[in-house]
């Protein structure tokens, strides 16, 4: 992590008229191709939305402007952001979720182990005192039963949150491809629609081209 010379940062003006903002969080939602990356999955075994968190998380680190975040009144750069996620308790008699976090892993394979074995071995449903102190984080949820075309978040009206939230739904068959209804929603402070533009474009070359990478 390291702290920002704002003085002499190309976003200053930037910054500075969206942090005034009451509310400077905004949300874009789109469709993203997942026929490629659904047939990984189900080859390799692997859970489809553990495998999402990682390739949203993974692609996220790329671009420096969804790293930024605020602490006390100083704008951060962390060299590396993790995912934050809702998942289900997995006691089929209960309709509540857990908010569980994991670090990211280099490999696709690793990380949906990690994450399972995390939630089977989480007993709280919400530990936000392990999250004391820490934003170099993506917060992630995913609603499966329903294919959105727009979704909201429940938020405090803080200035200074500038943690991401990523959002996905239920993926559907439109002729030959399956589709994702997909949300990033982000502060203005740092993040514009030319980086969301980026993420999405690479975020949908990975889905392609993930069994070429070798992962």
């Amino acid at each position: 992590m390291e702290y920002l010379d704002l003085k002499n940062w190309k976003r200053k003006e930037h910054y500075e008229f969206f942090h005034r903002m009451d509310y400077p969080q905004y949300n874009i939602c789109m469709d993203i191709d997942v026929t490629h990356f659904l047939k990984f999955t189900r080859k390799k075994q692997l859970s489809f939305y553990y495998s999402m968190i990682f390739a949203a998380t993974t692609v996220i680190n790329r671009f420096e402007n969804f790293r930024y975040r605020i602490q006390h009144d100083q704008v951060v750069l962390h060299n590396k952001v993790h995912p934050s996620f809702t998942d289900m308790n997995r006691d089929p008699e209960d309709d509540l979720f857990k908010m569980v976090t994991v670090d990211l892993t280099d490999d696709i394979d690793d990380f949906v182990k990690v994450a399972g074995q995390t939630n089977k071995n989480q007993k709280d449903f919400l530990v936000p005192e392990k999250l004391i102190g820490r934003d170099d984080l993506i917060y992630i949820t995913c609603i499966p039963w329903i294919s959105f075309t727009h979704i909201s978040h429940t938020i405090s009206l803080n200035r200074n949150d500038s943690v991401p939230r990523i959002s996905w739904g239920k993926y559907y068959q439109q002729g030959k491809k399956i589709l994702l209804p997909f949300s990033v929603q982000v502060n203005h402070a740092f993040v514009d629609g030319f980086h969301i533009g980026k993420y999405i474009q690479h975020l949908q070359t990975f889905l392609d081209e993930i069994e070429q990478t070798g992962m």
